[in-house]
């Protein structure tokens, strides 16, 4: 059975960090595009990061960019998303999932993923 699970939310104060988790089991993550997505309350489902297989290629969205670093450990199967300098407006639930393809990836869209996490809340707040 293929799964993902993220881990390491949390309640952060504004400037704090966190690194997000995303473990996979039944699949390699060395074979997949792993996406990182978040959805805060009452918004849409947004794209935040990616990273190809071999983690040569990655994207960011634009309003996590030079805070947020995505890197993959292959050994480990899992996939980390480094938060930094955080802001109220990064509470979310994130998600992590998979695709076979990195054209969804330079688009940071949730269309064409394979497989996908359930989430882990993040909240920023003082």
């Amino acid at each position: 059975q293929t799964q993902l699970v993220e881990s390491g939310g949390g309640l952060v104060q504004p400037g704090g960090s966190l690194r997000l988790s995303c473990a996979a089991s039944g699949i390699g993550v060395d074979s997949y595009v792993i996406h990182w997505f978040r959805q805060a309350p009452g918004k849409e489902r947004e794209g935040v990061s990616c990273i190809s297989p071999g983690g040569s290629s990655t994207n960011y969205a634009d309003s996590v960019k030079g805070r947020f670093t995505i890197a993959r450990d292959n050994a480990k199967n899992t996939v980390y998303l480094q938060m930094n300098h955080l802001k109220p407006e990064d509470t979310a639930v994130y998600s992590c999932a998979a695709s076979r393809n990195y054209y969804y990836c330079s688009q940071l869209t949730t269309n064409g993923m394979d497989y996908w996490g359930k989430g882990t809340l993040v909240t920023v707040s003082s």
